[in-house]
């Protein structure tokens, strides 16, 4: 396909204009988005005959097309290149994956306001406050606030329904505005000096609190100063223990440690002169990719996606080397956060200290990711030579069912591969069509359902080569012998180019962790492996695993229906009349015991529906 793009007429038309462009591979997948101060040069550079890195002759020999988007200024390209990267993910680009938004602590605009955590869109009014690395750490936050301030943490549903106050008024973690225990005034008062706490002035706070108590004090009100005293004591406790501080008040710390084609970025969040938190990324970077060059893509696509929002750029980050478009990131990052934002990378002091402290947790970081990817390609080593598969293992799937008395039945498929945990491949299934309880059926129909489109392309002759680098090498069966037996049958009736090794885990007698034993398919041979084998602790993970997604998706299934109303099951009764059946009533425990003549006299239900109505009620 590359001698059909004529990368010279191509050039030709080319202008030279600030822009972005997008290379294309034979199969029309973008491969690399690059952006350009002049598109005509740069792009020109790639199809030199002295191109010296390996990376870009390795594109070059794969382009088929490019397109390209002309921008007013290099600032606009920089800042399309970012949001192109994150739509089309081209593997010869730095790819940062990470794209959750952070947790925050949020005190609602209220008449009472609440404390809560928080995380996604700012829709809620009222002052954020954050962000927070993790939820952990946001809970953490929110139990420490209920011991310093009694301000309400329920949701608005249970404060407007309460008529008495709730046991955390009883224990001292709410003033019970709900039902009038607190003035508003002195509501409001709490509200600001957690504010005040939150915004890292907790010396502040207390400086107003002894006013107070002094001033409850004078007036004789030895209760209201005594809460006052106790306040403080708690305050004064928490700031010796408080985070570790310094005379930075807001800063991110980018660390960056690599190892061989292995990166990972650590972020150290810094403010109001304390270290909140920190995260690592590990992205994904292309060969011959300089330490720059990924600092540079982390900074942008980080930065300027829509996980860190207008007010939560810090005012200064520190990077362990400098950036080629540094006063263009500058610029952006600044018209982002609305007020001044610095990029430094020659820092003293404080700061330097810092920035070893995040390269240091990059190292640990990638180090642990390591050792545990080195532990689990050791676990497929053992299992290998168990099954003796000289070939070796990349891929293992286990099925399990979930019901109860054969009620929301659901079946679980969940993956691994030589990382771990292939959660982006896991799969769930609605069982249905089945007798209730029949487990082997229940079985079928997930193997059905998982690998019944690839037999069926393959008898086609279709090919699907995603589809055939996705079977396994295993499956594993969540049962004893009847299970591993339906399993047999299923897969000896498909047309699969490769079919996996069918193994079946069966519990051991007293049903302990360690005591299981797998049954080999066809021979049935058993094989028990000892306690400490690292084979079967891969087993017992796998089934676990299984064992878990299938339950977890069982129990949603079972509360769902728990809230769905007997009268949504009934044909002909819609939204209007269940409210109309309720409400004239007075609720579904009315209906129920409700016989046919009460039912005629509900407004809208004819002596059809009432029939229908009755039967489907009393049928048990």
């Amino acid at each position: 396909m590359l001698n059909s793009f004529d990368h010279q007429a191509f050039l030709a038309a080319v202008s030279q204009q600030p822009g972005v462009y997008r290379m294309y591979d034979d199969q029309q997948v973008v491969i690399y988005v690059g952006k350009a101060k002049n598109l005509k040069k740069r792009l020109a550079s790639y199809f030199r005959k002295d191109v010296g890195s390996n990376k870009t002759r390795a594109l070059v020999k794969q382009i088929a097309a490019i397109d390209v988007t002309v921008t007013h200024t290099e600032t606009e390209a920089l800042l399309l290149e970012n949001n192109y990267i994150k739509q089309y993910q081209p593997k010869y680009n730095i790819l940062l994956r990470d794209d959750k938004s952070y947790p925050y602590l949020l005190i609602t605009a209220h008449k009472h306001p609440k404390l809560g955590a928080h995380r996604g869109g700012k829709k809620v009014k009222g002052d954020y406050f954050g962000p927070f690395t993790t939820v952990g750490a946001v809970w953490e936050s929110l139990r420490l606030m209920q011991k310093l301030f009694p301000i309400r943490q329920c949701e608005d549903s249970y404060y407007r329904a309460r008529s008495r106050p709730c046991l955390q008024h009883q224990l001292g973690r709410c003033s019970a505005p709900c039902v009038g225990k607190i003035s508003d005034q002195e509501y409001q008062e709490q509200v600001s000096f957690a504010k005040l706490f939150l915004k890292g002035k907790s010396s502040q706070v207390v400086d107003n609190l002894v006013t107070k108590m002094e001033q409850a004090s004078a007036e004789l009100a030895f209760e209201r100063a005594a809460k006052y005293r106790d306040q403080i004591a708690t305050l004064r406790k928490v700031q010796q223990q408080q985070f570790v501080s310094g005379i930075a008040s807001e800063l991110d710390v980018i660390g960056l440690y690599r190892q061989g084609s292995q990166a990972c970025l650590h972020l150290l969040f810094i403010r109001d002169h304390k270290i909140l938190g920190s995260k690592s990324y590990f992205p994904s970077v292309p060969a011959e990719t300089t330490d720059q060059e990924i600092v540079q893509a982390f900074v942008g696509q980080h930065y300027l996606s829509d996980a860190v929002e207008q007010g939560n750029i810090p005012k200064q980050i520190v990077m362990p080397s400098a950036l080629d478009d540094s006063e263009m990131l500058t610029q952006l990052l600044s018209e982002k956060a609305g007020y001044d934002v610095k990029l430094s990378w020659q820092v003293k002091t404080e700061r330097t200290q810092y920035l070893k402290l995040a390269q240091t947790n990059a190292e640990q970081a990638l180090s642990s990711k390591n050792s545990h990817k080195e532990s689990m390609q050791a676990r497929f080593a053992a299992l290998a030579e168990v099954f003796e598969l000289p070939q070796g293992l990349t891929r293992l799937e286990c099925f399990d069912i979930s019901h109860t008395m054969g009620q929301q039945t659901i079946a679980s498929c969940v993956v691994f591969n030589t990382d771990g945990p292939l959660k982006s491949d896991y799969r769930r299934y609605n069982v249905h069509g089945i007798t209730p309880g029949d487990d082997y059926a229940a079985m079928s129909f997930a193997l059905n359902k998982r690998y019944s489109k690839v037999s069926s392309k393959v008898s086609s002759k279709v090919s699907d080569n995603a589809e055939q680098e996705k079977m396994p090498d295993i499956v594993f069966i969540d049962g004893g012998k009847g299970q591993l037996a339906r399993a047999e049958a299923f897969f000896a009736k498909l047309n699969l180019p490769k079919t996996p090794l069918l193994v079946g885990v069966a519990k051991g007698e007293s049903r302990k962790p360690g005591l299981e034993t797998l049954i080999l398919a066809g021979s049935h041979q058993l094989i028990s492996l000892p306690a400490t084998s690292s084979a079967l602790h891969l087993v017992q993970h796998i089934r676990d695993e299984s064992h878990r997604f299938a339950i977890a998706g069982h129990r949603a299934k079972r509360q769902k229906q728990s809230k769905s109303s007997t009268l949504e099951q009934i044909p002909g009764i819609g939204a209007k009349k269940r409210q109309a059946l309720l409400k004239y009533l007075g609720g579904l425990q009315e209906v129920q015991n409700a016989d046919f003549a009460t039912l005629m006299t509900v407004p809208g239900i004819s002596k059809n529906l009432a029939q229908v109505i009755y039967d489907a009620l009393h049928e048990s």
